[in-house]
């Protein structure tokens, strides 16, 4: 079982990724998690922050001479602001963040021992754990795509379909969105909400091409892959609605407009990961009964405007009990970019794990011989 947890707080000293069920044989390059920890702080909106922190990870564990060893890895991110202990009390809680209801249940008087761990500084960690995932899932051709379909109403209407265009567009983009030609009306509505001391939500969307058919399973509710991947979605800060293919637009169409209609190719059938059937299109993108049908995997998610307002919203003093505003700390205007390369490792993790549960093994050569004899088992059908 692949499996990750992390440890710090936002002004710690600093941020920590243990990864266990990683096999061993991994070629893994301290620099392939820098270059994501750096994304994750990039994208157009960002605050004071991103200036300060300039991560990158520390390999403690579980490497050696770049190889896994297949026991546990643990990576450290250093925080360069870290004054956890000096940092005034905070007694007003923010409106659409965790501090008044992490304040009542972990019965505390200040705030900030909430908003420390509550933070999204966080996904920090979860990104460096996601790039382990996606390099595990480049062993085997599958590759994972997150960026932004819109900011503040602002969305794309462009199909994208190729992967290397796409990776292509989003990171020569400002906002991480690979359909340029919405690009400066999305960067005036966020310099629009910046002068409004005001802040922005959007969507983020996440492909994942060459997944096998069979990941997850529809025998328990848990093992299902759609499930999992918007759980783990559900779990960034900010993210308040996951969908997959049409999502909620299945709502309004009858249902021969929707279910992707299966035919065979037999020329297809050594590169296909269906065995020679095939999809005439994507509608539920990619996940069928809670397994992967071959297809690429499509989830997309809806992420709220930052809860942290230069122009703050009413409040409660908790100690007092008088109306107040609510308090400010550092922060993102639009922080949807990010999002969407935390996405990606989120969906990356969930991915590798299923993988992991139908191929594992203690070895990349053990799971690479179990991959080779499922895609032969299909061939033969």
């Amino acid at each position: 079982m692949l499996t990750f947890t992390t440890a710090g707080e936002s002004h710690g000293k600093c941020l920590i990724a243990i990864i266990c069920g990683m096999p061993a044989g991994v070629l893994l390059d301290e620099s392939e998690i820098n270059k994501g920890l750096q994304m994750r702080q990039g994208g157009y909106g960002r605050g004071g922050r991103m200036q300060i922190e300039k991560d990158k990870v520390c390999i403690l564990s579980g490497v050696r001479k770049k190889i896994t060893i297949g026991s546990p890895v643990c990576l450290k991110i250093e925080n360069r602001d870290h004054k956890i202990d000096i940092l005034p009390d905070v007694t007003r809680p923010r409106p659409g963040h965790a501090d008044l209801a992490g304040v009542l249940k972990y019965c505390q008087d200040d705030v900030r021992n909430i908003l420390e761990r509550a933070s999204a500084r966080e996904t920090a960690a979860r990104v460096a754990a996601g790039i382990l995932a996606k390099v595990l899932l480049s062993e085997f051709g599958i590759r994972v795509i997150g960026y932004v379909r819109g900011i503040g109403g602002i969305n794309s209407k462009k199909i994208m379909e190729n992967p290397e265009e796409i990776r292509r567009e989003r990171d020569k983009s400002l906002v991480y969105c690979p359909d340029e030609s919405i690009e400066t009306e999305i960067i005036n509505r966020i310099n629009e909400a910046k002068k409004k001391g005001d802040s922005l939500g959007g969507i983020i969307e996440i492909m994942s091409f060459g997944v096998p058919t069979g990941l997850g399973d529809y025998t328990q509710w848990d093992l299902r892959l759609d499930g999992a991947i918007a759980r783990a979605l559900m779990s960034i800060q900010g993210i308040k609605g996951v969908e997959f293919g049409l999502g909620f637009r299945f709502s309004d169409k009858f249902g021969s407009q929707v279910h992707d209609e299966i035919y065979y190719d037999q020329t297809t059938i050594d590169t296909s990961f269906t065995g020679g059937f095939r999809r005439s299109s994507n509608n539920a993108g990619g996940i069928e009964g809670g397994m992967s049908n071959g297809e690429v995997v499509i989830a997309r998610a809806v992420m709220k405007p930052i809860p942290t307002l230069m122009k703050p919203l009413k409040s409660i003093d908790i100690r007092s009990k008088e109306p107040v505003e609510a308090s400010t700390e550092r922060s993102d205007i639009c922080a949807v970019p990010a999002a969407s390369i935390i996405g990606e490792s989120a969906v990356s993790f969930e991915i590798a794990r299923s993988f992991l549960e139908k191929f594992g093994g203690d070895s990349l050569k053990e799971v690479a011989r179990n991959y080779r004899g499922y895609l032969e088992q299909m061939r033969k059908m």
